[in-house]
């Protein structure tokens, strides 16, 4: 198992593309590709890149973990 290289949400960077998301999330990099083109993902489309805003990537984190109201 893989093991996040970051140690809080604070050394994030304001956009993360789909490496980071594998190392916040400590999976594959193919994984974070694949994550990134989920329909629930909130990434955002940008030419050919595809990103996600830090705020929106901790909702998601938050929601879709033991922390969140589902």
């Amino acid at each position: 198992m893989k093991v996040s290289e970051f140690k809080s949400y604070d050394e994030l960077p304001l956009f993360l593309n789909a490496e980071t998301v594998a190392k916040a999330l400590g999976v594959s990099p193919s994984t974070g590709y694949e994550l990134m083109r989920a329909p629930d993902f909130p990434a955002l489309h940008i030419g050919n890149r595809i990103v996600v805003p830090k705020e929106k990537f901790i909702q998601w984190v938050e929601t879709n973990s033991n922390g969140g109201a589902k």
